[in-house]
């Protein structure tokens, strides 16, 4: 193995643990966005609803107006009809009083309708109000606690950062440099063992020359196709490394019969 990337090894892993940290939390992030988005819908249905009982209720002003109307324009027909004298404008006023009050009881009929309706929507509007409380009242508590875990999360990652850039310090500058630039596109592992002549990270087949190369450890080698940094994984070159820890922790211990 090359001998820097020891070092790039031990910072990698801290580098995995803050993408792991950033990933949980930008889900978490979305979970507080859902329950909110949730909210707003609601209070929009809310907002719509008063929007639609308070255009009824103008419609309704209108219609009650246009009744009164109607109604006093019947009771100045029957005045006039009770003072004329001829027998073709009495009837001319019957005519004009029977049309008049066929357009009240339409008018009437539409303003039923109307309150029906608006009937309707106040108690549709009682529903989403009463969601809402208690949606509310519900979310509270597992907001909390996504919270206090987001809080969690970015004082893990804080101290971990913290630990990773004082090893990075030890990190051979031009190595740490193409590091960052790989790590910063793939957002994943990018030094990876060889194993069965395989690139773990794309896990495409690679040649035998390719292989000797990255055993000698004598420069960087990297995989033709998925342009990650390779390495010859021994026990005795990456022991003491974290790399070599959490491999060591991977491993099922033999029950012995």
């Amino acid at each position: 193995m090359h001998p820097a990337l020891k070092v790039i090894l031990d910072i990698q892993e801290y580098d995995m643990k803050m993408i792991r940290l950033m990933r949980l939390k930008k889900e978490r992030l979305m979970e507080l966005s859902h329950i909110d988005s949730l909210r707003q819908e609601l209070r929009k249905q809310q907002g719509d609803k008063e929007n639609e009982i308070a255009e009824l209720n103008r419609g309704i002003a209108v219609q009650e107006a246009k009744i009164g109307e109607i109604k006093e324009k019947i009771r100045r027909l029957e005045a006039r009809q009770n003072s004329v004298k001829k027998v073709d404008e009495f009837n001319a006023i019957t005519q004009e009083m029977t049309s008049s009050e066929r357009e009240r009881v339409a008018t009437e009929q539409i303003t039923s309708d109307m309150i029906d309706k608006r009937s309707l929507e106040e108690e549709f509007l009682e529903k989403i109000k009463e969601s809402l409380k208690q949606s509310e009242e519900s979310s509270v508590n597992l907001e909390n606690e996504i919270r206090s875990s987001i809080r969690m999360i970015n004082q893990e990652g804080t101290e971990l950062k913290a630990v990773r850039d004082q090893i990075a310090k030890t990190a051979d500058a031009d190595i740490m440099r193409v590091y960052e630039r790989l790590l910063n596109n793939k957002k994943d592992r990018v030094v990876v063992p060889i194993e069965n002549r395989t690139c773990s990270g794309c896990h495409i087949a690679l040649t035998a020359q390719h292989e000797n190369i990255v055993r000698k450890g004598e420069r960087l080698v990297f995989c033709e196709h998925c342009s990650r940094i390779h390495f010859w994984q021994e026990s005795q070159e990456i022991e003491g490394t974290a790399a070599a820890t959490k491999k060591r922790r991977r491993r099922t211990p033999v029950t012995a019969v």
